[in-house]
C-alpha cells in the first residue's frame, strides 16, 4: 500500500478503535492516524504469527486485524496512563 492508503487506513482504524474502546486518551487527528497505523502494524504482526494473514488492503480481514491491533495499543496506552 502507498503512504496515502496507510494514512487513510490509519485514520479509519484509529477512529474505529477509539469507538470500540473509548477512554480518556486525549489525541488529535494526527494521534488518531498514528494510532491506526501502529494498530495496523501490530495487528498484522499478530495475524502473521497466528497464521491469519496480514494487513495488506481494505478488505474485511485486514480491517479486523488492524482494529484489533489498535484496540490492543489503546489498552497498553491506558495501562501506562493509569500507572503514572
Amino acid at each position: 500500500m502507498g503512504i496515502l492508503a496507510w494514512i487513510v487506513l490509519g485514520l479509519l482504524v484509529g477512529v474505529l478503535a477509539r469507538f470500540v474502546m473509548p477512554g480518556t486518551q486525549a489525541m488529535g487527528i494526527i494521534g488518531t492516524i498514528l494510532l491506526g497505523i501502529v494498530g495496523a502494524v501490530v495487528g498484522g504482526f499478530i495475524g502473521i504469527q497466528l497464521g491469519w494473514g496480514d494487513v495488506h488492503g481494505f478488505d474485511l480481514r485486514s480491517l479486523g486485524l488492524a482494529i484489533g491491533g489498535g484496540v490492543l495499543v489503546l489498552f497498553i496506552i491506558g495501562l501506562f496512563q493509569k500507572g503514572s
